[in-house]
């Protein structure tokens, strides 16, 4: 039995699948705002539980000249905004235990990176923070392993937890998806998301920074779905050969409506099956 987990009056683990969607990186404030506004906007008009996402520093890029966002004060401080003035759930990755206590304040969810998904302190504190926590499974960890994350996080008193699955590392600078984590990691009683932008990711496949095929972003999504995701990720922008972090792999903000029509209507079509 999977636990629902509630984002303000957003109930994860129930229909209709909450969406998390945003720019990989905060790249100014008014792009950010103008993206969230468009985002909610979508959202709404087909009644899609939404949460919004981006980081205010990617600490893990390739590259020490890669754009990293502005900073945890002026990234918080935009997010706050969002959060104020939008009218959205915001959801940000933390990167230490010192990140968590900061981020509690302004964001919704907190969101362990999945290649930190192992770090004991990090844990912990997001699992202290009185906050929902979105753990990232690592790339290298098996859906089976998640079981350990997730009792780091419940050590520090959260029972609000999501899981998200982003791929695995299939050898140099590839990831691939085995759709049977989603059913295995809902055995441990928390909602699963599915990340289909990153699952398409190739880590490191530009050289200096990563590469990504997003056009199979799209039927990895729909798989999702169809398995039993509660919720689908999503990074996207306006322009997303424009983006300063992970355009590659990025979604068009044009190309949601039809998408997440599509994922409704598979969604209807598994509980339709069910009952």
């Amino acid at each position: 039995m999977v636990k629902k987990v509630k984002v303000g009056d957003i109930e994860i683990g129930d229909r209709p699948f909450v969406f998390i969607a945003g720019p990989c990186v905060i790249e100014g404030e008014e792009i950010t705002l103008r993206i969230a506004e468009e985002l909610k906007r979508i959202t709404e008009k087909l009644s899609i539980p939404f949460i919004f996402k981006s980081s205010y520093d990617k600490a893990n890029r390739t590259s020490i000249r890669s754009f990293r966002g502005p900073g945890l004060e002026e990234g918080l401080r935009i997010l706050k905004k969002i959060r104020d003035e939008v009218g959205v759930f915001v959801l940000t990755d933390v990167h230490s235990p010192f990140e968590a206590e900061i981020a509690k304040e302004v964001v919704d969810v907190l969101q362990v990176p999945a290649l930190l998904s192992r770090q004991t302190d990090l844990l912990l504190a997001c699992g202290k923070a009185g906050k929902v926590v979105n753990i990232k499974k690592g790339q290298f960890m098996s859906p089976y392993d998640v079981k350990y994350a997730i009792e780091k996080v419940e050590e520090g008193g959260c029972t609000s937890i999501m899981v998200t699955e982003r791929g695995t590392c299939f050898g140099y600078r590839n990831l691939v998806c085995d759709f049977r984590s989603i059913p295995i990691m809902k055995d441990f009683g928390y909602p699963v998301i599915f990340d289909a932008t990153h699952s398409v990711q190739l880590p490191g496949g530009m050289g200096d920074r990563s590469g990504g095929e997003r056009r199979f972003a799209f039927p990895l999504a729909r798989c999702a779905i169809a398995c039993g995701a509660d919720g689908i990720y999503m990074e996207v922008h306006f322009q997303p050969e424009k983006a300063l972090c992970d355009g590659e792999n990025s979604l068009p903000l044009s190309d949601l409506p039809e998408i997440l029509k599509v994922l409704k209507r598979i969604e209807e079509a598994v509980w339709m099956r069910q009952g």
